[in-house]
Parts: structure tokens; sequence; C-alpha cells
């Protein structure tokens, strides 16, 4: 890995390391479990700006939608005009497909540098001692596979499959009656994704995952209720 990529996951290992300091006192032996959700809030509140432009995005493009219908009809001979007239009046909006995507994209860099922070077992020529961080007896720098029948697994796949029932169904729900069949699979089936990520991340980085997720769910149904 190029060595400037390291001052990224120095900064989160000793970031995430004194959260766990902070936490030991009550939180024992599940300090640096406790470290990596409280990271990630921190996280979500630094990006709540994106957030709430990703609704109001997403609020004018429900407005949009009969418009942008019509124009759908209107040149359904000639879908080129139809997407060039559908984006300038998005763009004579002030909306865009992006917006709505931003807060995911703008996690990226902190789940991967959580993600290479516990597949490391040095971190700035130190030996990681975050990794000695348990939950519910599996170490949270193991992957999935290895310890796949602890309790800490079985509930982190509960609890994602849980909140993934409830974005989808939430999605679902948004869905207007011209969506198309694809459209509402991808709607039903995405937010299990997560499922199939967590079997190849450390328990670290499904605890983001996790905390991640819920905090997306439950943002959505406050800003979009």
């Amino acid at each position: 890995m190029p060595s400037f990529l390291d001052a990224p996951i120095n900064g989160a290992y000793q970031l995430v390391s004194w959260i766990a300091g902070v936490l030991e006192p009550v939180g024992g032996p599940y300090a640096a479990a406790l470290a990596i959700i409280a990271f990630t809030l921190a996280v979500r509140l630094l990006l709540l700006p994106l957030s709430l432009r990703a609704v109001r995005g997403e609020k004018s493009r429900a407005v949009l939608m009969p418009q942008i219908q019509e124009i759908s009809k209107l040149h359904s001979k000639n879908p080129e005009r139809a997407q060039k007239e559908i984006a300038k009046l998005q763009a004579d909006s002030g909306t865009t497909l992006l917006a709505g995507c931003l807060p995911m994209f703008a996690q990226l860099p902190f789940f991967w540098a959580l993600y290479s922070l516990f597949s490391r077992a040095v971190v700035g020529g130190e030996p990681n001692e975050l990794l000695a961080g348990t939950l519910f007896g599996a170490p949270i720098g193991v992957h999935w596979p290895v310890f796949a029948t602890t309790p800490a697994y079985v509930g982190l796949a509960v609890l994602l499959a849980v909140v993934a029932f409830f974005s989808a169904r939430r999605q679902l729900a948004r869905l207007d009656e011209t969506a198309t069949p694809m459209n509402r699979n991808l709607a039903r089936l995405l937010p299990f994704g997560t499922l199939l990520t967590a079997a190849f991340i450390p328990l670290a980085a499904g605890l983001y995952l996790l905390t991640t997720t819920t905090w997306t769910v439950v943002e959505r149904a406050i800003l979009l209720r």
C-alpha cells in the first residue's frame, strides 16, 4: 500500500484508540467495539449537511415527477431528447440524482480507513492494540467465516437483516405506480446487500455498517415524514 495512505489509517487509529480509552472505564473489554460505534455516529453527524441536502433533493424530485412523466410520454419515441429535457428540468430546479448519493459516497473514505485499520496487525510501526478488543467472544479484527457461530456474528447478521427489512419496506413505500418491476426488486433486495458485505469484512467494519445503516433508516424516517 502506498505510504501516503498510511496517514489516514494512523489518524483513525489514534482517534478510535482515544475514544476506546475514554470508554474503557464503562465498556471494559467492549471499549473498542463501543469506540467504533461512537466513531460511526461522529462521522454521520459530520455528514449531516449532505444528508439534509439529499433529502431536499429527493423531495424536489418528487414534486417534479409529474413533469418528468409528461416529458417521458411526450418524447417516448426519442429517449435521448427525453433525457436532455429531464436533465434540463432538474438543472433548472437545482436537483440532481447525485445529491441523493452524496452521504454514501462521502462515507467511503471513513469505511475504508476503518476496514484497513482492523486488517492490520501493525499501525505506525506499533502493534495494533485495537485488535485485542472483542465482542461477545469474537475478536473485532477477525472476518465472519472464522467465527460464524459466535453470538457476535449471529447478532450482527440478525440486526443487519432487521435494518435491511425496514430500509427495503420504506424504499418500496416511496415508489410510485410507474416504478418498473426491476426497480421494485432492486428496492426490495439491495438493502440486504449489507449482509453479504459483512461476510467479507472484519467484525469492526461490520459494526460500522450496522451503525450507519441504522442511522440512515432512522434519519430518513424523521426527515421524510
